[in-house]
């Protein structure tokens, strides 16, 4: 059982929630954060399933103008203008969001979205990969 199998099938925990909708131009209080939480997590494990994660998610992102909203991130993500989320971006936002994300779950990261094998995520690939997560 992989890791990213693990995280993709299984559970996003409380901080993976919070990066992912802060990536996605949402900015939850922590009060929202625990109500959306106990609303998942049947279970009261403290961890929510991925499928759940991306129904609240796919709910919240049908209220916003979806397209722009992502290229809004990842303009948030591509500080330097490049065009390309490099590793470095995106470790730079994780430390922003306090996120003590593992060098290689970073790459991870990087090497799902990464089609063209350029070591970076471009805006097709950004939105590729958040179409194929259903987001939008």
């Amino acid at each position: 059982h992989s890791y990213k199998s693990e995280v993709k099938e299984n559970f996003k925990n409380v901080i993976e929630l919070k990066v992912a909708m802060r990536a996605l131009g949402f900015e939850p209080r922590k009060e929202e954060m625990k109500k959306m939480i106990s609303e998942m997590d049947k279970e009261g494990t403290g961890k929510i399933s991925f499928n759940d994660f991306l129904a609240v998610m796919t709910q919240k992102m049908s209220e916003k103008d979806t397209k722009e909203e992502i290229l809004k991130a990842f303009r948030l993500f591509d500080d330097d203008e490049t065009g390309k989320i490099s590793f470095k971006n995106l470790k730079r936002v994780a430390n922003e969001l306090g996120e003590n994300l593992t060098d290689e779950e970073l790459q991870e990261m990087i090497d799902e979205a990464d089609r063209d094998g350029d070591g970076e995520v471009n805006e097709e690939e950004f939105l590729r990969m958040m179409r194929k997560t259903n987001l939008y």
